[in-house]
C-alpha cells in the first residue's frame, strides 16, 4: 500500500505564504495524478489543484492567482505555494494522488491532512 505525508502547514498572518509538501511512498510504480484539496470547517472539501505526471495543470477559480501545485516525479512527491494568503483559506489541507502500483493496480489515495491558520 501507499502512503501520503504532508508536511509545511502553520499559523500565518493574512498576505503571507506557505508552502505545503507531501511525499508518497510504499509500492509505487507511478503516480498519473497528484494534487491537493482542503476542508474548511463546516464545509466539504473542496479540490484545489491537481498536476499529472506529464505536466497537465490545473487549478480551483478560489486560488488559482495565488498558488502553485508542482511536483517531483523522481521522488513521488507534491508541493502547493501558498501566496497572499486570506482567512478564507484557514482548512485542513489533504495530499492527492491517483496510483498505479507495481502490479497494475489503480486507486486513489489521500493523506491525514495538514492544518493552515491565516490570521487577519
Amino acid at each position: 500500500q501507499v502512503q501520503l505525508a504532508e508536511s509545511g502547514g502553520g499559523l500565518v498572518q493574512a498576505g503571507g505564504s506557505l508552502r505545503l509538501s507531501c511525499a508518497a511512498s510504499g509500492s509505487i510504480f507511478s503516480i498519473p495524478v497528484m494534487g491537493w484539496h482542503r476542508q474548511c470547517s463546516g464545509k466539504q472539501r473542496e479540490l484545489l489543484a491537481t498536476l499529472t505526471h506529464s505536466g497537465t495543470l490545473n487549478y480551483a477559480e478560489s486560488v488559482k492567482d495565488r498558488f502553485t501545485i508542482s511536483r517531483d516525479n523522481a521522488n513521488h512527491t507534491v508541493y502547493l505555494q501558498m501566496n497572499s494568503l486570506t482567512p478564507e483559506d484557514t482548512a485542513i489541507y489533504y495530499c492527492y494522488a491517483y496510483i498505479t502500483s507495481l502490479s497494475g493496480r489503480n486507486y486513489n489515495s489521500w493523506g491525514q491532512g495538514t492544518q493552515v491558520t491565516v490570521s487577519s
